[in-house]
């Protein structure tokens, strides 16, 4: 099995990236495996020019949904956040679903499928732990309420008798239409696709950042590069057999390219733990939020930005500099002019997006259970 961080700099792993925003998780995924992104996906074109920018040789292969996985070059990495607004805690809660935005998991899981990467790394937001997901009904399953996001109902056809080892209705039976969680699905369909998976959920604030901003984070990984009969198949997590598309298992150099200027920014920085105190100029300028704001000033290497535009007419209003900080992104990483986005364009682009050092820690942690 290849790892990351190999000696060899000719033999980095190659990473495609979906959803991409603009790259915070790819700074994060080429940091910890010491990768090259080689293309993109996002049907977003604004944030994409800021992709393209600091990525020139990736080319954006466009809507997810229209992509002919069969021509696209092969990855060892395929790292991407679908949508989460039918997941998030302050959105509808809509589940993941078909016909849903946070329904392109399922387009994710046939690239998965195609292109059989020996590593996937998946980010979403808290809501993914909570939110239902809705499975297609599968021919003969006559009790699909039981599976959409409504009450549930009892496990078990009225009069039947448990068993003595089913004393919880959910823990044994064969019923198709389980309540099921939308992070459970994305965890199953990656088991379908003969993968092992582990997650993490944590915060921005863990690595220092002055805001919560709560994450989940999954990691996944093939123990057998090509198995042999473990094949997705037309219904959303269904399983199939089929033999997997013989590959090479090298990882493939990308033009034997120098490594990346992007890499090593994020552990450039001090730790989290370290005290940073707050003096008189900071406390009268930042009130209660001194501490956090300084220790990731030190953490960044760079001051705050002003947190705010003031203008006489619509008064003020979040400055997207000062969000850029937050997220711990390079200045001008997406405020730069010649991306040529509006502030509101900007905004809405940070907003959508990883925090880089918290995407690279907890990579660091899943890593360590001994996948390395």
């Amino acid at each position: 099995m290849r790892k990351p961080n190999d000696t060899n700099k000719d033999c980095r792993l190659r990473v495609g990236s979906l959803f991409s925003g603009y790259g915070g998780l790819d700074l994060a995924v080429e940091e910890v495996f010491d990768a090259d992104t080689v293309w993109f996906s996002d049907i977003n074109e604004p944030v994409a020019r800021v992709f393209a920018h600091h990525w020139p040789d990736a080319p954006n292969l466009g809507d997810i949904t229209t992509i002919d996985w069969s021509t696209t070059p092969q990855v060892d990495i395929l790292c991407g956040g679908f949508p989460c607004q039918d997941v998030s805690t302050v959105g509808k809660r809509a589940g993941l679903a078909p016909g849903t935005r946070s329904g392109l998991w399922a387009h994710m899981a046939n690239a998965i499928d195609a292109l059989q990467p020996e590593w996937v790394v998946i980010e979403n937001v808290r809501g993914l732990l909570s939110s239902p997901a809705i499975r297609p009904r599968s021919e003969g399953t006559d009790n699909e309420p039981r599976n959409a996001a409504t009450p549930i109902g009892p496990a078990t056809p009225s009069g039947a008798t448990l068993g003595d080892l089913e004393t919880d209705p959910w823990s044994l039976g064969e019923s198709a239409t389980r309540p099921l969680r939308a992070a459970g699905a994305v965890v199953g369909d990656l088991a379908d696709l003969g993968m092992d998976a582990a997650w993490v959920g944590l915060p921005a604030s863990a690595v220092g950042a002055p805001h919560p901003r709560f994450r989940v984070f999954i990691l996944a990984h093939r123990p057998v590069p090509h198995p042999v009969g473990i094949r997705r198949g037309q219904g959303w997590g269904e399983l199939a057999t089929g033999e997997s598309p013989s590959r090479d298992d090298r990882a493939q150099p990308p033009d034997h390219r120098p490594r990346s200027p992007r890499s090593g920014r994020l552990s450039e920085a001090g730790g989290a733990g370290e005290s940073v105190d707050a003096d008189r100029a900071a406390l009268r300028r930042w009130g209660r939020y001194a501490g956090a704001i300084r220790r990731w000033e030190h953490l960044t290497g760079r001051a705050a930005p002003a947190p705010a535009l003031v203008n006489d007419t619509s008064g003020p209003r979040p400055a997207p500099a000062f969000v850029e900080w937050l997220m711990g992104l390079e200045p001008g990483w997406v405020t730069d002019p010649r991306h040529d986005l509006t502030f509101s364009q900007q905004l809405t682009a940070l907003g959508n997006g990883v925090v880089p050092k918290q995407a690279a820690h907890a990579l660091s942690i899943l890593m360590s259970e001994g996948w390395t």
